[in-house]
């Protein structure tokens, strides 16, 4: 494979550690649970071979890892707590938002040459009327690199995805859109990843269900996104595209607590890269580099 076949999807989960089993975890004998199972001190079940690697999200600062600082790290491949001196909640502030502006994956990426890429989230009509005084970490990377936002009236023409992929939460805010099975969301997804060189997908309920605390509805989001995930790795040409998933920082791992762990994330990789991209990741500040280095050299198999 050379750079130019290469593409790769980075699949973005809100508040996901690795946890150790317990009754305050709900993945622990959770069914269908397949790839998100990973636990502390066990060798996860393999699923089409991908490699899962534990990752560090505190970055040497002391405190709770945070959703604004370690997305920005995500996105950008800096060091974004160690760069502001504590972990930021939230949504980015002016500083974290600077750093998205200068070194965005999607940036980086467009500077190098490297395209198409997108970001496969759809975006309500809201957004664009009501823009809100906060945006997240995606929507600063996306607007960094003066990338068009997808919106309600593609995700009906099956080009978009919303953060709730089975459009449910949509729906109960009376927007017009049908609702759509794990098998069909995986579809639009994995036909949005085989047009772009790259991919960036975002989901955040896991991090709001943390918070809640509520068991039943963590098994029932962890379940149906696991589906998810599997029916869309299916769907993926894995010796063209890596699929890099990973996490900001742990929280639904652990119940009994509403606060985000100090757990390691796991960052899991697919495709005919993977080992080469797992040598290169031990914090969340390796996951840009690695993406931009896979999409900017040759490789062959």
């Amino acid at each position: 494979m050379t750079k130019s076949d290469a593409s790769v999807l980075l699949f973005f989960i809100d508040g996901l550690g690795i946890g150790t089993r317990g009754p305050f975890n709900p993945l622990d004998n959770l069914d269908d649970a397949v790839p998100l199972a990973v636990f502390q001190d066990e060798t996860p079940p393999p699923f089409l071979d991908g490699i899962v690697v534990p990752t560090d999200p505190r970055l040497g600062v002391e405190g709770r890892p945070q959703s604004a600082s370690g997305q920005t790290t995500i996105l950008t491949g800096v060091n974004a707590p160690a760069r502001l001196g504590y972990h930021k909640q939230g949504f980015p502030n002016k500083p974290l938002v600077e750093i998205i502006n200068a070194e965005s994956v999607f940036r980086q990426l467009r500077d190098a040459g490297v395209g198409p890429i997108t970001f496969a989230n759809a975006y309500t009509d809201r957004f664009f009327t009501e823009r809100p005084r906060w945006i997240s970490a995606t929507t600063a990377a996306v607007e960094a690199a003066g990338m068009p936002f997808r919106t309600v009236h593609d995700l009906k023409n099956g080009a978009a995805v919303f953060m709730d992929f089975t459009n449910r939460i949509l729906i109960e805010r009376g927007v017009d859109v049908l609702e759509r099975t794990e098998e069909e969301a995986a579809e639009v997804l994995a036909r949005i990843t085989a047009e772009n060189r790259f991919t960036l997908y975002e989901y955040f309920i896991t991090d709001k269900v943390g918070h809640a605390q509520d068991m039943p509805l963590a098994k029932h989001v962890l379940r149906s996104l696991a589906r998810f995930i599997r029916e869309l790795l299916m769907r993926l040409d894995l010796d063209q595209t890596t699929v890099i998933l990973t996490s900001d920082h742990g929280n639904i791992e652990d119940l009994s607590s509403r606060n985000h762990t100090l757990h390691a994330v796991p960052t899991i990789i697919w495709g005919a890269q993977r080992e080469l991209v797992a040598t290169r990741i031990r914090t969340l500040a390796d996951i840009t580099p690695a993406i931009v280095g896979l999409l900017t050299t040759d490789y062959t198999d």
